[in-house]
């Protein structure tokens, strides 16, 4: 079944410059490799369409069940150069939670 990732994983964020960090964190172990499957690089740069304008990066933290996101070009050139408040790294966390991930009926317990 589909469900929105807010379901699965919270998420914390940061930004520097021009670019976001996003971190999406498992709630439970047994999410995770569902995650590391399911959540590349490339659906995260989907997400945001044309709003960034550099590559999106993922890196795997496997030993706490954490995908890192670092989204270069993310930020209209960055945080305090830009008049659009909703690209600043917390209201783009927020966007990737709504991101469909296929759960299997069998984990549907573990779900918030």
């Amino acid at each position: 079944m589909d469900v929105m990732l807010r379901r699965l994983a919270h998420t914390r964020s940061g930004d520097k410059g021009n670019t976001s960090n996003i971190a999406v964190i498992a709630y439970d172990p047994a999410f995770y490799p569902l995650l590391r499957e399911q959540l590349t690089a490339e659906r995260v740069a989907a997400r945001f369409g044309t709003a960034f304008t550099g590559p999106v990066h993922r890196y795997e933290v496997d030993g706490l069940g954490v995908l890192n996101f670092v989204c270069e070009g993310a930020l209209g050139g960055g945080v305090s150069r830009n008049l659009c408040l909703d690209n600043y790294g917390k209201t783009l966390a927020a966007a990737v939670l709504d991101i469909p991930i296929d759960v299997p009926a069998a984990l549907e317990v573990c779900l918030r």
